[in-house]
């Protein structure tokens, strides 16, 4: 019978976890504080404004109204569009679909008053955190009496699934790495096999990374070499995941010359390295060993924060006239201009950098699961509850994704460089400013920077909003391109698959929503018209395919899997 031998399995469970939560031990990256005068400055000014509070209790009376107005006449009206509730049900059966719209009516109304907060912009990003933190804990598809997935689970296994949920729960508690640690299957998956197994070599190495060079596919190849510098957060192989999406295969198939920065796991003995030193001794450092491989500038990619790091080492070359070091850069998903950060902007507070500045001291550095849980908590819907309502409700097996077991797979970030990086780039903004920063006594100017530069940002990106994106692009004088989908999934969109699609205009208007208004969609991949962007900049010639000499160690090299 299903589930008759869970509980003696669960009793031996939890008596281990109940052993290993002696020695967990709590950390305090932010300031608790700080979110207290956040949510009290909000509620004081709430109070300040009580006709407009008047105004939203009677709008939310007649919202009501007209939600059981439709409820008691059995109206389906139009199904949302939110992957919480895609089983039928939610909308065929008039409990659940009750259920789920009296959910996303108060959640609605909730989100509205939150929008009515004044204050700094951390404040009111602070609040808009706590409540979607709030809304995505509370939706009734979190709980296993109101989702009909789970009640259809909990039938077929006579309640063997919640029991075994409950153990996973408890587990997971103890692990000392938080809830919901199995978004996917790790076994899936083998660095070097199945995902970041393009064939190539490390070919540099020093204290920051490892340079890796591909194999080349083809007898002829572009001129100008390829070099990505991914963040420093996830390791480099997002554009390295399974054969049929990895981006760097498709380049060197495309007759591409590819290099890659392979950043150090780095621990309390990096702790003193900060920006300037990734600047440098990595992506300027990563710069010259490529072209003296190749005898050719190099054209740069990056992403995310690598995209930052990038346009820092443009403007440093430019200030040590060495521009023609470079042949060109993309940089995709990256900000350098950091004042519109959105809900991020919450953890942008004086009181929350010192409080991390102080857990980075003891440390030496950020944790990788500490980032992980910081990012997955600003897409608690897809990275945290869904794992709950699979793990722990249904008690179904984690699917297997490459791109979530890359996102899993993080690093670590030296003390100094976060310290640098959330005071003078995120707080102070000061790469706006000609000379607001600098690099080992080089003032860096955006502006000086004559490289040139394409600029893609991701429609649905919730890390760096494409509108701030954009703006960065018109200050800096860069081509732009929006692609489709999100932060990670934008990015890794072979033709093949022929997804998400992508927007183009020359125009440059000062809005962002002006530019989208007038620009051109297109369907499929923006990666063949970005090659064709490259092959626009400069003498880019088919050369004879080079290959690689005085490697050190096949790809994807050691760094890449420390832990």
């Amino acid at each position: 019978m299903p589930g008759e031998n869970v509980i003696p399995d669960l009793t031996r469970r939890l008596t281990e976890a109940a052993q290993k939560m002696m020695t967990t031990k709590p950390t305090l990256p932010f300031d608790p504080l700080a979110i207290a005068r956040a949510t009290s400055d909000f509620a004081m000014g709430l109070a300040m404004r009580p006709q407009d509070l008047m105004q939203v209790q009677a709008d939310a009376a007649r919202q009501w109204g007209d939600y059981w107005k439709s409820a008691m006449s059995g109206q389906t009206g139009d199904k949302p569009r939110d992957r919480r509730f895609a089983s039928p049900e939610w909308q065929d059966d008039a409990y659940y679909r009750g259920v789920r719209d009296a959910y996303l009516l108060a959640s609605q109304q909730l989100r509205d008053v939150v929008s009515m907060g004044d204050g700094p912009d951390s404040g009111k990003a602070t609040m808009r955190f706590l409540l979607d933190q709030y809304l995505g804990a509370v939706s009734p598809a979190n709980f296993a009496t109101t989702n009909p997935d789970v009640v259809k689970r909990t039938k077929e296994t006579n309640g063997a699934n919640l029991v075994q949920g409950f153990a996973h729960l408890i587990e997971d508690m103890v692990s000392g790495k938080g809830i919901v640690q199995r978004r996917t299957d790790d076994s899936a998956f083998v660095k070097g096999k199945t995902i970041a197994s393009t064939l190539g070599e490390v070919v540099f190495q020093n204290e920051l990374f490892q340079l890796i060079q591909y194999t080349p596919t083809t007898a002829k190849v572009a001129e100008a070499p390829l070099l990505y510098v991914p963040p420093l957060v996830n390791r480099y192989y997002m554009i390295d995941l399974v054969p049929e999406q990895s981006m760097v295969k498709w380049l060197v198939d495309q007759g591409r010359t590819v290099f890659v920065v392979s950043w150090v796991n780095p621990g309390a003995e990096l702790k003193d390295k900060g920006v300037e030193d990734y600047v440098v001794d990595g992506v300027v450092t990563a710069i010259g060993e490529v072209a003296r491989r190749t005898k050719a500038a190099p054209d740069l990619f990056a992403f995310c924060l690598g995209g930052t790091l990038v346009a820092i080492a443009l403007a440093y070359l430019a200030g040590e006239g060495r521009g023609k070091d470079v042949n060109s850069a993309t940089l995709i998903g990256s900000l350098v201009d950091f004042a519109d950060m959105r809900d991020w902007s919450a953890f942008v507070h004086e009181g929350h950098l010192s409080a991390l500045e102080d857990h980075l001291e003891r440390q030496g550095y950020i944790d990788s699961l500490e980032l992980q849980r910081l990012f997955a908590a600003m897409r608690a819907n897809d990275l945290i509850w869904s794992s709950v309502v699979q793990h722990y409700l249904l008690d179904k097996p984690a699917p297997p994704s490459d791109l979530l077991t890359w996102f899993e797979d993080g690093a670590r970030i030296p003390a100094a460089f976060l310290k640098s990086y959330n005071r003078d780039l995120l707080l102070n903004n000061r790469l706006k400013e000609p000379a607001g920063f600098a690099v080992r006594g080089v003032a860096i100017d955006l502006a000086a920077i004559d490289t040139p530069i394409l600029v893609i940002a991701l429609k649905d990106d919730h890390v760096s909003a494409w509108e701030a994106v954009y703006r960065g692009a018109r200050d800096i004088g860069a081509d732009f391109i929006l692609g489709g989908s999100g932060h990670n999934a934008g990015v890794i969109n072979p033709p093949s698959r022929n997804k998400h699609g992508f927007w183009t205009s020359l125009a440059r208007p000062e809005s962002a929503a002006e530019w989208f208004e007038g620009a051109d969609r297109h369907e499929g991949s923006w990666w063949p018209l970005w090659t064709g962007w490259l092959d626009g900049q400069g003498p880019n010639k088919p050369v004879a395919a080079r290959v690689i000499k005085g490697g050190i160690e096949p790809a994807p090299g050691s760094y890449v899997m420390m832990k």
